[in-house]
């Protein structure tokens, strides 16, 4: 049941703007009371178009296009739909082929730091996020809206934490329309009302936001340069620029030696044949051996009983689909109704283990629990792979596991019909290369710089849009 908000309740006023209408839908809208809320503030407010320029005044999505998919990094460039600008890591973009990004008729999708995305089609529409630096020089779909602020008029980082507060929330998803699909228009919200605070409050609030964005580019930089010492110094090096692609549909090839453990045709897949035949040419241990005395499995099953949001009596959940979002909004659940088994130890690797195999889809993709993350539960759909063998850390594995060629040999040991499973003797026997200590303890230590990264990048995150809160109803 919605209740109104003490501090901002439904007034007299507000009934003669809605036709005297006496039932509470209007009046209980974030959307109706944030706007009215705003108009009582005693700063100015300023229309979201006057503080925003460029192509189409700094307010825009783009055409429907055909998509063309390239994976050569020399003719295709990061393609971001309305799904990927939520995610953390941004190393399995799919790649857009690159005349067709720089055409007349596409060239403008191109972002650049700063700008702010609004999801604008689809079961994500109305959903925020900041072009971080390491952003510049990628492509954005038709699905995303580009907001592109006006740096003579307004910070880049304070417009993006107006809007990604809960009053700049409720006034964007507030202008979303449709029933099966949702929808949102540059034109619906180029009169968003943007309270502005001064120099020195939009100035703090800005850095805070910006620091955060240089932060995530950095944790983005640690890990591929984790895994790419890890794969170099393995004298795997080739395997980095896999081309899984390039390499032609695996049609028509024997097998020998088949044995009950399995006889579907997937799992002798000649491609990941190859990978696991060059990873198995260096010093190795398989990936049952290092979990040995750890975890290799999925997780427990439980009731999900809803908890308070926030309450420290609850816990959050994360499914597959949010755990590769840098936010994860999750599913509020009782600690008293959920076991202690769906939480993470540290460094505890976390693959999505349940999907389909379509190349866009998170099955197969690993994520690392460590630091302010420890405190979330996760869903039985993960299979967990914690260390159990000396010398080797939940980072360093996570370097290894997070890879395209890991990545492809883990769907190449699918079973199951339409949802796929993980098969659980074939993942055991994925060769894991054993480098010397020096080296594994120099990649340890780059992922662990990189995760502490990203939890700083939220503090401030966190801390930005508290003093815009603090602005807005101090």
């Amino acid at each position: 049941m919605k209740v109104a908000e003490r501090g901002n309740p439904a007034r007299r006023g507000w009934l003669d703007g809605q036709g005297l209408r006496l039932d509470a839908k209007p009046y209980l809208s974030g959307a109706y009371a944030t706007r009215k809320l705003l108009e009582r503030l005693p700063v100015e407010k300023v229309p979201l178009k006057e503080v925003t320029a460029g192509h189409a005044g700094g307010l825009y999505n783009g055409p429907q296009f055909r998509r063309v998919y390239l994976t050569h990094p020399e003719h295709s460039v990061p393609f971001v739909g309305s799904k990927d600008m939520l995610v953390a890591d941004l190393s399995a973009l799919p790649r857009l082929r690159k005349t067709d990004a720089e055409s007349q008729q596409l060239r403008y999708l191109k972002l650049a730091s700063g700008m702010t995305l609004i999801s604008c089609s689809g079961f994500n529409a109305g959903r925020r996020s900041y072009v971080r630096p390491d952003m510049g020089g990628y492509w954005s779909s038709q699905d995303v809206l580009k907001v592109v602020p006006d740096p003579e008029r307004i910070g880049a980082g304070y417009l993006n934490a107006f809007l990604s507060s809960r009053f700049g929330e409720a006034l964007v998803k507030g202008k979303v329309y449709g029933s099966a699909v949702k929808h949102i228009e540059p034109h619906h919200i180029e009169d968003v009302p943007v309270p502005r605070f001064g120099e020195a409050v939009e100035k703090e609030i800005h850095e805070l936001v910006q620091e955060a964005a240089e932060l995530r580019a950095e944790f983005q930089k640690g890990l591929d340069t984790a895994t790419r010492d890890l794969f170099v110094t393995a004298g795997l090096e080739d395997l980095l620029d896999l081309r899984w692609h390039e390499q032609g549909r695996d049609l028509g090839f024997g097998q020998r030696e088949v044995t009950a453990t399995t006889v579907r045709a997937l799992n002798f897949q000649p491609r990941a044949r190859r990978i696991l035949e060059r990873l198995g040419e260096v010093g190795h241990v398989e990936l049952g051996e290092v979990c040995a005395g750890g975890q290799l499995s999925r997780g427990h099953r439980f009731p999900r009983v809803d908890g308070e949001p926030g309450d420290t009596y609850s816990y959050k959940l994360i499914g597959q689909r949010q755990a590769f979002w840098l936010r994860p909004e999750g599913r509020w659940i009782s600690k008293a109704f959920t076991p202690d088994a769906v939480l993470a130890e540290d460094e505890t690797v976390l693959i999505a283990s349940q999907g389909t195999l379509g190349d866009n889809e998170v099955y197969c993709r690993a994520i690392l629990v460590t630091g302010a993350w420890r405190s979330h539960a996760y869903s039985e759909h993960f299979l967990r792979v914690r260390c159990g063998a000396p010398g080797f850390s939940g980072a360093y594995l996570f370097a290894f596991l997070r890879s395209e060629p890991v990545f492809r040999v883990l769907r190449s040991m699918s079973a199951g019909g339409k949802q796929q499973d993980l098969h659980e003797e074939l993942r055991k026997r994925i060769p894991v290369p054993v480098l010397p200590d020096a080296v594994r303890d120099r990649i340890t230590k780059t992922v662990r710089d990189a995760y502490t990264k990203r939890d700083k990048a939220d503090v401030k995150e966190d801390l930005a849009l508290a003093k815009l809160e603090e602005a807005v109803t101090g």
